[in-house]
């Protein structure tokens, strides 16, 4: 059986295991996000797709990651608080992972070999971004510097 991002779960923020399956029908952006990066007022745009896209289909989840200049210091509270304080984030979010490395949670090294970057099989920086199609398959990656408002064309295909 070939594997897709539908077999893969996590820990929410809120420290309950969530199922991918449970989002399979749905357009999925999977971001490594910080809260003290110079791409943070990401947040806003991806807040921003999620407000435009989420009733059609899509939903984003955003890992929090410390692996890049340290910039996600804090626990699940501050991650948290930061995230709805400052950019009113109300997609679902994940407790902090590692993206590379030997410790890199499954679904990080699952996306990697799938897709990989300009650096081969390793994330480059905060908010690099993954879009994953209905039926669980990774469709295309994208650079941290890419805004989330350049990936509508991208989410509007796949939700079609």
């Amino acid at each position: 059986m070939s594997t897709n991002f539908h077999q893969f779960k996590a820990t929410s923020l809120q420290n309950k295991e969530i199922d991918m399956e449970s989002y399979k029908g749905k357009v999925v952006l999977v971001v490594n996000t910080a809260s003290k990066c110079g791409l943070t007022p990401q947040y806003e745009g991806l807040e921003k797709l999620y407000k435009d896209y989420k009733d059609k289909g899509l939903v984003i989840l955003g890992f929090p990651c410390n692996q890049f200049g340290k910039q996600e210091p804090g626990g699940a509270k501050e991650i948290a608080e930061g995230c709805l304080i400052n950019y009113g984030v109300t997609f679902p979010m994940f407790s902090k992972i590692e993206v590379n490395g030997d410790n890199a949670h499954p679904i990080y090294k699952y996306l990697k070999s799938e897709l990989k970057g300009t650096f081969g099989n390793r994330i480059k920086w905060n908010f690099t971004k993954f879009l994953i199609d209905k039926d669980g398959n990774p469709s295309k990656r994208f650079s941290p510097t890419t805004t989330p408002d350049k990936l509508r064309s991208y989410i509007e295909a796949l939700l079609k």
